[in-house]
């Protein structure tokens, strides 16, 4: 019973939300003021103001790689540039049960929202809803639950759209050259986030009549990047160009290429290290490019559970709220741009 009253009122919520924009709407055909429309939410100086004091508690995996040390550091300091935010950062954990402990704790201390990288989306689901039904907003970051329940706001990085870049930008690289073997180096084969950047890959590549002739999957760590490689230009003699999903691996990936001493391709990237974007920089390696995965994402959440929390709305959006889902875009990072984005770059 308790259960369909919480989801009676969400659906009342959702009357209730959809009665508003209908009368926003008309407020602003009946008068023809267009001041009626987009003075509606909070400014950006109200939103950069101090407001009520916000306890966010935050979540995520061990920081076993770059990528993953940055989304923690990231959201630290979000926090500390805002003086009416103080976080609880639990313990960095592979454990999905250890995580949920560490949310079961937010709960009872009763924070004021929620900033969660899971683990595991599927196992951790249950209690963000948990903490949904508790009345403390939920912002999931990266890795999505497996239900709509589970968080008010999702933040994400945009994975097939990672391997659609990476495809486009070879096939620029490529066109003319419809005999050309491209290799993919990929992450962990098992995870949703590697299955969608090896499909946007192959339907970019797909598009330009070109094809992945040869793949292998690593684990993110340097070690797996560099077996994977190794694997991989012993049983290709010939190779135009590689796609290595993920920076952090890519150390590897780099020191089984100089190892092996090949230089006939170019390699794109993925996820956007500092160490990725110096070698670029450089123009001295056979890395010509990576495709940003952001490591703000974290630091994004506590931003948004800042805004969620207080009753503030996205002062850059006409519509007075908070989105329920923000994927963030995946450009790609050459020798002409690359000082756009060093500045937020990881350390492998």
């Amino acid at each position: 019973m308790a259960r369909n009253h919480t989801l009676a009122k969400r659906a009342m919520l959702g009357v209730g939300a959809s009665v508003l924009a209908i009368g926003l709407l008309a407020g602003c055909t009946s008068s023809g003021d267009a001041e009626d429309v987009v003075d509606q939410g909070t400014t950006s100086d109200e939103n950069a103001a101090s407001g009520d004091s916000v306890v966010i508690g935050f979540s995520g995996p061990a920081a076993d790689h770059g990528w993953l040390g940055a989304i923690n550091s990231g959201a630290q300091a979000a926090a500390e540039s805002f003086d009416d935010v103080e976080l609880r950062m639990a313990e960095g954990t592979n454990d999905a049960n250890a995580q949920i402990a560490a949310v079961e704790t937010f709960i009872n201390e009763g924070v004021d929202a929620i900033v969660l990288l899971p683990s595991d989306g599927a196992a951790l689901t249950e209690v963000a809803i948990k903490a949904m039904e508790a009345g403390i907003p939920v912002i999931n970051v990266d890795r999505e639950f497996s239900s709509p329940f589970a968080a008010r706001t999702t933040v994400l990085g945009d994975n097939y759209g990672m391997g659609v870049s990476a495809g486009t930008y070879i096939c620029e690289q490529l066109e003319g050259h419809d005999d050309a073997v491209v290799a993919e180096i990929a992450g962990i084969d098992s995870l949703p986030l590697t299955q969608d950047r090896s499909q946007g890959f192959a339907d970019a590549l797909d598009d330009c009549g070109l094809e992945v002739g040869a793949r292998v999957a690593a684990d993110f760590t340097v070690a797996g990047g560099e077996a994977a490689a190794s694997q991989l230009l012993s049983a290709n003699p010939k190779i135009d160009a590689l796609w290595n999903h993920d920076d952090d691996q890519g150390v590897g990936v780099l020191a089984a290429i100089d190892s092996a001493g090949r230089d006939e391709f170019f390699m794109v990237g993925g996820a956007g290290s500092k160490n990725a974007m110096e070698a670029i920089e450089a123009d001295d390696s056979v890395l010509k490019a990576t495709i940003i995965y952001p490591s703000t994402q974290a630091a994004d959440g506590i931003a948004l559970a800042r805004l969620i929390a207080q009753g503030k709305t996205m002062s850059d959006l006409i519509t007075p709220s908070v989105p329920n889902r923000i994927v963030i875009d995946a450009p790609v990072v050459t020798k002409e741009n690359v000082d756009q984005y060093i500045g937020l770059a990881f350390e492998s």
